[in-house]
Protein backbone atom coordinates (compact mmCIF):
# COMPACT_ATOMS: atom_id res chain seq x y z
CA UNK A 1 0.00 0.00 0.00
CA UNK A 2 1.49 3.36 -0.76
CA UNK A 3 2.22 6.17 2.11
CA UNK A 4 1.98 9.49 1.89
CA UNK A 5 2.66 12.15 4.28
CA UNK A 6 0.73 15.07 4.08
CA UNK A 7 2.53 18.33 5.97
CA UNK A 8 0.37 21.28 7.28
CA UNK A 9 2.65 24.33 8.24
CA UNK A 10 0.22 26.93 9.91
CA UNK A 11 0.87 29.69 11.85
CA UNK A 12 -0.22 28.16 14.83
CA UNK A 13 0.57 24.43 14.23
CA UNK A 14 3.06 22.36 12.07
CA UNK A 15 1.03 19.07 11.48
CA UNK A 16 1.31 15.95 9.23
CA UNK A 17 -0.94 13.72 8.52
CA UNK A 18 -0.30 9.77 7.28
CA UNK A 19 -2.26 8.05 4.85
CA UNK A 20 -1.99 4.49 3.41
CA UNK A 21 -3.32 4.56 -0.13
CA UNK A 22 -6.66 7.16 0.26
CA UNK A 23 -7.18 6.41 3.88
CA UNK A 24 -6.27 8.42 6.73
CA UNK A 25 -4.75 6.20 9.08
CA UNK A 26 -2.81 8.94 11.75
CA UNK A 27 -2.46 13.00 12.43
CA UNK A 28 0.38 14.65 14.42
CA UNK A 29 2.02 17.96 15.61
CA UNK A 30 5.54 18.67 14.73
CA UNK A 31 7.41 20.52 17.64
CA UNK A 32 9.49 22.47 14.83
CA UNK A 33 10.41 22.09 11.35
CA UNK A 34 14.20 21.61 12.03
CA UNK A 35 15.73 19.21 9.24
CA UNK A 36 16.09 16.18 12.27
CA UNK A 37 12.49 16.60 12.81
CA UNK A 38 12.01 16.48 9.31
CA UNK A 39 13.56 13.56 8.89
CA UNK A 40 12.49 11.47 11.38
CA UNK A 41 8.81 11.28 10.27
CA UNK A 42 10.77 9.87 7.05
CA UNK A 43 12.54 7.52 9.00
CA UNK A 44 9.66 6.21 10.63
CA UNK A 45 6.63 5.88 8.00
CA UNK A 46 9.33 5.60 4.78
CA UNK A 47 6.55 7.45 2.48
CA UNK A 48 6.41 6.95 -1.03
CA UNK A 49 5.13 10.57 -1.49
CA UNK A 50 4.28 13.74 0.09
CA UNK A 51 3.14 17.22 0.06
CA UNK A 52 3.61 20.54 1.49
CA UNK A 53 1.29 23.69 2.23
CA UNK A 54 2.92 25.82 3.83
CA UNK A 55 1.27 29.48 5.17
CA UNK A 56 5.17 30.34 7.00
CA UNK A 57 8.49 30.87 5.96
CA UNK A 58 9.39 27.46 6.85
CA UNK A 59 13.03 26.14 6.91
CA UNK A 60 14.18 26.16 2.86
CA UNK A 61 15.97 22.69 3.99
CA UNK A 62 12.79 20.77 4.15
CA UNK A 63 11.52 20.84 0.82
CA UNK A 64 15.07 19.40 -0.29
CA UNK A 65 15.11 17.08 2.37
CA UNK A 66 11.30 15.79 1.23
CA UNK A 67 12.20 15.69 -2.69
CA UNK A 68 15.09 13.46 -1.61
CA UNK A 69 13.50 11.33 -0.28
CA UNK A 70 9.80 10.86 -1.59
CA UNK A 71 8.00 11.98 -4.97
CA UNK A 72 7.20 15.16 -3.34
CA UNK A 73 4.73 18.19 -4.55
CA UNK A 74 5.11 21.78 -3.03
CA UNK A 75 1.11 23.12 -3.02
CA UNK A 76 1.51 26.82 -4.49
CA UNK A 77 -0.62 28.25 -7.32
CA UNK A 78 1.41 26.82 -9.85
CA UNK A 79 -0.23 23.18 -8.26
CA UNK A 80 -2.91 21.70 -10.43
CA UNK A 81 -6.05 21.42 -8.85
CA UNK A 82 -9.18 19.56 -9.84
CA UNK A 83 -11.30 23.11 -9.25
CA UNK A 84 -11.08 25.92 -11.07
CA UNK A 85 -9.60 29.22 -9.39
CA UNK A 86 -11.38 32.67 -11.29
CA UNK A 87 -9.23 35.30 -8.98
CA UNK A 88 -7.31 38.22 -10.27
CA UNK A 89 -3.83 36.70 -8.34
CA UNK A 90 -4.21 33.24 -8.08
CA UNK A 91 -0.90 33.49 -6.41
CA UNK A 92 -2.06 34.70 -3.31
CA UNK A 93 -4.34 32.39 -2.31
CA UNK A 94 -3.44 30.66 0.88
CA UNK A 95 -2.23 27.16 0.14
CA UNK A 96 -4.30 25.95 3.57
CA UNK A 97 -7.56 27.53 1.89
CA UNK A 98 -6.89 26.03 -1.28
CA UNK A 99 -6.82 22.24 0.02
CA UNK A 100 -10.03 23.22 1.91
CA UNK A 101 -11.76 23.54 -1.11
CA UNK A 102 -10.38 20.50 -2.98
CA UNK A 103 -11.48 19.12 -0.12
CA UNK A 104 -14.77 20.34 -0.05
CA UNK A 105 -15.43 20.02 -3.80
CA UNK A 106 -14.26 16.20 -3.98
CA UNK A 107 -16.27 15.14 -0.99
CA UNK A 108 -19.26 16.71 -1.53
CA UNK A 109 -19.21 17.10 -5.40
CA UNK A 110 -21.88 19.50 -7.48
CA UNK A 111 -22.84 21.48 -4.17
CA UNK A 112 -22.36 25.07 -3.70
CA UNK A 113 -19.70 24.21 -0.54
CA UNK A 114 -18.97 27.20 2.47
CA UNK A 115 -15.79 26.26 3.98
CA UNK A 116 -15.01 27.84 7.54
CA UNK A 117 -11.28 27.06 8.54
CA UNK A 118 -10.83 28.06 11.87
CA UNK A 119 -6.84 28.69 12.83
CA UNK A 120 -5.37 31.74 13.44
CA UNK A 121 -7.49 33.35 11.25
CA UNK A 122 -11.41 32.72 10.32
CA UNK A 123 -11.38 31.71 6.53
CA UNK A 124 -14.52 31.62 4.74
CA UNK A 125 -14.23 29.69 1.87
CA UNK A 126 -16.64 29.50 -1.17
CA UNK A 127 -16.53 27.32 -4.62
CA UNK A 128 -19.70 26.29 -5.92
CA UNK A 129 -21.29 23.29 -7.82
CA UNK A 130 -19.32 24.13 -11.30
CA UNK A 131 -16.15 23.42 -9.46
CA UNK A 132 -15.54 27.57 -8.87
CA UNK A 133 -13.33 28.68 -5.97
CA UNK A 134 -14.59 32.34 -6.07
CA UNK A 135 -13.67 33.46 -2.87
CA UNK A 136 -14.61 34.48 0.25
CA UNK A 137 -13.55 36.27 3.55
CA UNK A 138 -10.82 36.32 6.28
CA UNK A 139 -11.22 37.64 10.10
CA UNK A 140 -9.44 37.66 13.25
CA UNK A 141 -9.12 33.90 15.08
CA UNK A 142 -10.13 33.34 18.14
CA UNK A 143 -6.27 33.25 19.95
CA UNK A 144 -6.09 36.61 17.57
CA UNK A 145 -9.06 37.91 19.27
CA UNK A 146 -8.14 37.14 23.10
CA UNK A 147 -4.23 38.60 22.84
CA UNK A 148 -5.74 41.56 21.05
CA UNK A 149 -7.85 42.45 24.03
CA UNK A 150 -4.68 42.45 26.49
CA UNK A 151 -2.51 43.83 23.52
CA UNK A 152 -4.46 47.23 23.20
CA UNK A 153 -5.56 47.91 26.31
CA UNK A 154 -3.92 48.91 29.90
CA UNK A 155 -6.03 46.56 32.00
CA UNK A 156 -7.49 43.33 30.55
CA UNK A 157 -5.39 40.50 30.64
CA UNK A 158 -5.26 37.37 28.54
CA UNK A 159 -7.92 35.24 29.29
CA UNK A 160 -7.72 31.16 27.58
CA UNK A 161 -10.48 30.20 26.24
CA UNK A 162 -12.82 27.57 27.69
CA UNK A 163 -16.26 26.12 26.19
CA UNK A 164 -18.34 26.52 29.47
CA UNK A 165 -19.18 30.06 29.68
CA UNK A 166 -22.29 32.45 30.89
CA UNK A 167 -23.83 33.82 28.24
CA UNK A 168 -23.89 37.22 30.98
CA UNK A 169 -20.35 37.25 32.08
CA UNK A 170 -19.68 38.20 36.03
CA UNK A 171 -16.33 38.87 36.11
CA UNK A 172 -13.51 40.09 33.55
CA UNK A 173 -12.75 36.42 32.54
CA UNK A 174 -15.96 35.33 31.45
CA UNK A 175 -16.78 38.89 30.02
CA UNK A 176 -13.93 37.79 27.65
CA UNK A 177 -14.72 34.45 26.73
CA UNK A 178 -18.45 35.51 26.18
CA UNK A 179 -17.09 38.24 24.13
CA UNK A 180 -14.93 36.21 21.59
CA UNK A 181 -16.36 32.96 21.54
CA UNK A 182 -19.88 33.57 21.43
CA UNK A 183 -19.28 36.68 19.38
CA UNK A 184 -17.54 34.23 16.97
CA UNK A 185 -20.18 32.01 17.14
CA UNK A 186 -22.98 34.29 15.93
CA UNK A 187 -19.84 36.00 13.28
CA UNK A 188 -19.98 32.35 11.81
CA UNK A 189 -23.92 31.64 11.67
CA UNK A 190 -24.40 35.30 10.11
CA UNK A 191 -22.03 34.44 7.63
CA UNK A 192 -23.91 31.37 7.28
CA UNK A 193 -26.78 32.78 6.82
CA UNK A 194 -25.77 35.91 4.51
CA UNK A 195 -24.31 32.63 1.97
CA UNK A 196 -27.40 31.04 1.85
CA UNK A 197 -29.50 34.48 0.92
CA UNK A 198 -27.22 34.17 -1.75
CA UNK A 199 -26.83 30.66 -2.97
CA UNK A 200 -29.50 27.63 -2.48
CA UNK A 201 -29.22 24.45 -1.02
CA UNK A 202 -25.90 25.50 0.43
CA UNK A 203 -23.48 22.63 1.66
CA UNK A 204 -21.23 24.09 4.99
CA UNK A 205 -18.27 22.28 6.35
CA UNK A 206 -15.95 23.65 9.33
CA UNK A 207 -12.29 22.58 10.25
CA UNK A 208 -9.88 23.37 12.35
CA UNK A 209 -8.59 22.40 16.26
CA UNK A 210 -10.89 25.32 17.74
CA UNK A 211 -14.29 24.24 16.54
CA UNK A 212 -15.36 22.61 19.26
CA UNK A 213 -15.52 25.70 21.40
CA UNK A 214 -18.42 26.92 18.88
CA UNK A 215 -20.12 24.09 18.20
CA UNK A 216 -22.45 24.14 21.26
CA UNK A 217 -23.50 27.97 20.62
CA UNK A 218 -24.34 27.68 16.57
CA UNK A 219 -27.64 27.34 15.30
CA UNK A 220 -26.83 26.54 11.66
CA UNK A 221 -26.15 23.19 10.11
CA UNK A 222 -22.70 22.47 9.53
CA UNK A 223 -20.82 19.34 8.71
CA UNK A 224 -17.53 19.23 11.29
CA UNK A 225 -14.59 17.61 9.60
CA UNK A 226 -10.82 18.08 11.80
CA UNK A 227 -9.36 16.60 9.26
CA UNK A 228 -10.42 18.36 6.27
CA UNK A 229 -7.31 20.38 5.14
CA UNK A 230 -5.35 16.63 4.86
CA UNK A 231 -7.83 15.14 2.81
CA UNK A 232 -7.64 17.80 0.75
CA UNK A 233 -4.01 17.89 0.58
CA UNK A 234 -4.18 13.99 0.03
CA UNK A 235 -6.66 14.48 -3.09
CA UNK A 236 -3.65 17.49 -4.66
CA UNK A 237 -0.80 15.24 -4.07
CA UNK A 238 -2.62 12.36 -6.48
CA UNK A 239 -3.82 14.84 -8.84
CA UNK A 240 0.06 16.02 -9.14
CA UNK A 241 1.89 12.61 -8.94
Amino acid sequence: MVTTLCFDFGNTRLKFAVFSGSELKEVHVLKDDRQETIRACLTKYHPDKTILSSVIDHEPEVESILAAESRFHQLNHHSKVPITTPVGKPETIGSDRLALVVAANHYYPDLNNLVIGLGSAITYNYVNRFAQFTGGSISPGMEMRFKSLELFTNKLPLIEPHWNFPLLGYDTKTNIQSGVIFGMAKEIDGVIEAYEDRYEKLNVLMSGGDAHYFMPFLKKKIILDPDLIFKGLYVISEFNQ
